[in-house]
């Protein structure tokens, strides 16, 4: 009985939660962000502003429902790799899964990337990953979160997506990236010397 109550209770609460983000993204997209109140979306969702407030911290916040989901998944992807499987290759294929598939024309992406107060909560809240992220690898590599390998995986991890997003190919860019990560800029012509006129040697 008291399964059954608590999953009652968590179907109830993600409902409410997408019922909140539909409306604030429907409104948001009709009238623009900054002409539309957390009152308002609270009463086109039929909630009280207080329940609005239990669900999400800041009108930001409403449009961005996965955020979780999104920090567990990337943990997910290095504590549940294939065994002997290296952890760079494990956030790749897991970058390239769920980072470079996004619709252009979906209409929160379209919010998103028109509103510059969404543009800049969507980075910040994808960078607050970032420590947990390097807990993660730290973990799986017996390295400390501050280790330079470390904090430098996470933190490149985490800026792919834009660079991926905002190339024609984003799986073949996000593939690219990892492999300059793997293997360095060695080969590439940012580490060659150029000659130059009138350059000595």
């Amino acid at each position: 009985m008291t399964g059954t109550t608590t999953g009652r209770r968590e179907r109830k609460k993600a409902q409410t939660r997408q019922a909140l983000t539909d409306a604030a993204v429907r409104l948001f997209t009709e009238r623009g962000f900054d002409n539309v109140g957390v009152r308002e979306v609270a009463e086109a969702a039929d909630v009280s502003l207080s329940t609005l407030f239990k669900h999400f911290p800041s009108k930001e916040a409403l449009v961005f429902d996965l955020d979780t989901d999104i920090e567990s998944a990337l943990v997910a992807a290095v504590r549940d790799r294939a065994p002997g499987r290296p952890v760079l290759h494990a956030l790749r294929d897991h970058m390239v899964r769920t980072r470079t598939a996004v619709r252009t024309d979906d209409p929160t992406f379209v919010l998103v990337e028109s509103t510059p107060a969404l543009r800049d909560y969507a980075r910040h809240m994808w960078l607050r990953h970032e420590e947990t992220l390097a807990a993660a690898l730290a973990e799986a590599t017996g390295l400390t979160p501050e280790a330079p390998a470390v904090a430098g995986l996470a933190r490149f991890t985490l800026e792919s997506a834009s660079i991926a997003r905002a190339s024609e190919d984003p799986a073949r860019t996000m593939r690219e990236l990892f492999t300059l990560l793997e293997h360095g800029w060695a080969a590439t012509p940012l580490a060659e010397e150029e000659d130059r006129p009138g350059r000595d040697g």
